[in-house]
């Protein structure tokens, strides 16, 4: 780690692209068992073993056997496609393998960011941070959720730096507000003053 680390142990640079950590794509393959087994193979072992046609069987077996192995395929190329940056101004993301999203979400429309860690995420030694936004405020959504990060505290803490730092949206344009309405009062004042001296 250089002195361009953002802080601490954060291994982070501002303005340069970071991906998730690579324990993400060992969670989604765990999440893709455990959905096997749970999801699937309750009702799908009971018409194995039960005296049910081979055409019957097959026809059941086949579309589980591809569905599991597009899904074993697509984990490891999503994984390739998510991309995080921060700047001084806003968080970006991208992602996507054949439908690419792109976010931009600027630090003086963050409201929060909370740490999500479920029990096998933290055998992992990940977290993800779900940020709140303004517009997203009141709801269970997140409009960024950097995922797979292993210093989730550290980045927490940096982002939420900037946001300190950062005037609210809504206040900015408040005072942007106010200061047209100064403006218009003092073009009044400015007005009433030249007719009262053309009336003299």
């Amino acid at each position: 780690m250089t002195g361009d680390s953002m802080k601490g142990k954060l291994e982070i640079r501002l303005g340069e692209e970071f991906k998730p950590a690579p324990q993400l794509k060992k969670l989604y393959y765990i999440y893709l068992i455990l959905g096997t087994l749970l999801g699937i193979f309750t009702w799908y072992i009971p018409i194995l073993l039960l005296p049910t046609p081979l055409g019957v069987k097959l026809a059941i077996s086949i579309p589980i056997l591809a569905l599991l192995i597009f899904t074993a395929y697509w984990i490891p190329k999503y994984y390739d496609t998510i991309v995080y940056k921060l700047t001084e101004d806003e968080v970006v993301w991208r992602r996507g393998v054949w439908f690419k999203n792109t976010g931009v979400v600027p630090y003086n429309r963050i409201t929060n960011v909370d740490i999500s860690q479920g029990p096998i995420s933290r055998v992992l030694g990940i977290a993800s941070l779900k940020i709140q936004t303004a517009g997203y405020s009141g709801t269970r959504l997140a409009e960024i959720k950097i995922e797979g990060i292993k210093q989730f505290e550290e980045l927490r803490e940096f982002i939420m730096g900037f946001v300190r730092g950062k005037k609210p949206m809504a206040v900015e344009a408040y005072e942007e507000e106010n200061i047209d309405l100064r403006i218009l009062s003092e073009l009044i004042k400015i007005r009433r003053l030249l007719e009262k001296s053309l009336e003299k």
